[in-house]
């Protein structure tokens, strides 16, 4: 039987490569989060990341990628 992640080890893992990461490298001023005035790199996925079962996350597909408010990338 595959188990669900729990929501909160989902939040973990999001904030960990996101605002954590940020604030690790000093940057969480200009990295890390949504916010006006920072950095806007971010990727747009094909499914809701919090509802995916574990053993699923590696058939995410990328379907846009922004880098500081530009869209470089779209399938």
């Amino acid at each position: 039987m595959v188990s669900r992640r729990s929501a909160q080890q989902s939040e973990e893992t999001l904030r960990s490569f996101t605002i954590d990461a940020a604030y690790a490298a000093h940057q969480e001023d200009v990295l890390g989060s949504l916010e006006e005035g920072k950095w806007a790199d971010f990727i747009v996925i094909d499914r809701d990341f919090f509802e995916v079962p574990a053993i699923e996350i590696w058939q995410t597909e990328v379907l846009q990628t922004w880098v500081a408010g530009e869209k470089v990338y779209e399938q």
